[in-house]
């Protein structure tokens, strides 16, 4: 057996970045930006009124002072109208400034109308309005420039392209980016004894279960499923057809496999997918031991996993979900770990490390599962929050051991 550590780090050595594609912005979401996007211009792009109100010369707008309102500036106008001595325009948030402005009084810091009477309403340009207020220099202007200048870095490159990001590159004047293209992966499953879920079982059948967690599990990182697909243990043939057809008709940037990964004369992955490059090990990890990776075609890595469904489940997380993500373009590549005390005991298997579906609290973590640590239980799953890793020298956690907690959600 090969440390999961090395295993690991041997798939990821074997993946590469994609190249990057153009997007629109509305398509972007989640994607990895390859490139920095620089403003294309100063933002904001010119000085703007960041209140409803009246630009004045502050000069003329102390307490009491009252103003002829001359003009109306809305958002998105291009207007600059000028303004005299006693004098004031009415200017809506976002508007370009006057010229003659200095400084904006909110609408709240004045009294409005064609006398000294209540306010007429935001609607009807008001005649005068009386200064309430005295503005402070260059109050509620939001200078061109001011955020970020032309030509600085807006968003740099190796980022997710979440909706706040995307906001940025939108503002920085840019309706399409440069991202990473999005591995498309393909989900195989194999094993005779497997029937769609909802169906009628007789002995000897189970509910397909892989398929689902792993295109719910791709989806989840941001990843595009190219194909969904299931071989029974005597089609080792149309599955050795169906990854070459994938690896020269460019049809898929990853493979994912459950089943037939061990050493059964019914192991359908290992006969039909040994002879196109994919070698199978033993990996040190409890659930996982069973493992198989190779670079089909040299361009079409295929991640081979056990049959089990909660195998499958810490399989897509240790060496799965990290190379994907390497192809994706991210930093990211490892879930964040904690420490937690052990909140009860449970047995460890003898020179593999364990990956364990667990829950944790502030303090403590435990099994998901009562009935110990098989790869079997896969209704344990939907306690399970987390995965707590316990290195291959432990042969049996105590209750109070400090545990490392793989953090999931």
């Amino acid at each position: 057996m090969i440390p999961w550590q090395d295993h690991r780090a041997r798939l990821l050595a074997a993946v590469r970045r994609l190249d990057a594609v153009e997007l629109p912005l509305a398509e972007a979401r989640g994607a990895v930006l390859a490139d920095d996007v620089r403003t294309a211009h100063p933002v904001p792009l010119f000085d703007n009124s960041a209140m409803d109100g009246f630009a004045v010369r502050r000069s003329e707008a102390g307490v009491d002072a009252r103003l002829l309102v001359v003009g109306d500036v809305a958002a998105g106008s291009s207007e600059d109208p000028p303004f005299g001595t006693g004098e004031a325009v009415r200017i809506m948030t976002g508007a370009p400034v006057p010229t003659s402005a200095d400084a904006i009084v909110p609408i709240e810091k004045v009294r409005t109308g064609p006398t000294d009477s209540e306010p007429t309403g935001v609607d009807e340009l008001p005649a005068r309005i009386e200064i309430l207020e005295e503005p402070k220099p260059g109050a509620h202007i939001r200078r061109r420039g001011e955020d970020t200048p032309e030509g600085e870095v807006a968003v740099p490159a190796g980022v997710e392209l979440t909706p706040w990001r995307l906001a940025a590159v939108a503002s920085a004047g840019h309706g399409r980016v440069s991202a990473i293209r999005r591995p498309r992966v393909a989900v195989v499953s194999t094993g005779s004894e497997l029937v769609p879920a909802g169906q009628e079982l007789r002995r000897g059948q189970i509910p397909e279960s892989n398929s689902v967690l792993l295109a719910a599990a791709l989806a989840a990182d941001g990843l595009q499923i190219a194909d969904v697909s299931w071989f029974r243990d005597e089609d080792g043939e149309e599955l050795a057809r169906h990854v070459r057809a994938l690896a020269e008709q460019d049809l898929a940037d990853a493979v994912v496999v459950s089943g037939g990964a061990s050493v059964g004369a019914f192991d359908v992955a290992k006969h039909a997918l040994a002879p196109l490059g994919v070698r199978f090990e033993k990996v040190g990890i409890q659930p996982g031991k069973p493992q198989g990776f190779g670079v089909v075609g040299e361009r079409l890595p295929v991640f081979c996993l056990p049959g089990n469904p909660v195998a499958v489940a810490v399989c897509y997380e240790l060496f799965v979900r990290p190379p994907l993500r390497t192809m994706a373009g991210r930093s990211d590549l490892f879930r964040p770990t904690v420490q937690r005390r052990a909140r009860a005991a449970w047995t460890c298997p003898v020179g593999r490390a364990q990956a364990l579906p667990a829950v944790m609290d502030e303090w403590t973590v435990a099994p998901a599962s009562a009935g110990g640590s098989g790869s079997h239980l896969v209704v344990s799953l939907a306690r399970a929050h987390d995965l707590a890793i316990v290195p291959a020298d432990v042969e049996r956690v105590h209750e109070g051991d400090e545990i490392e907690v793989m953090v999931l959600s």
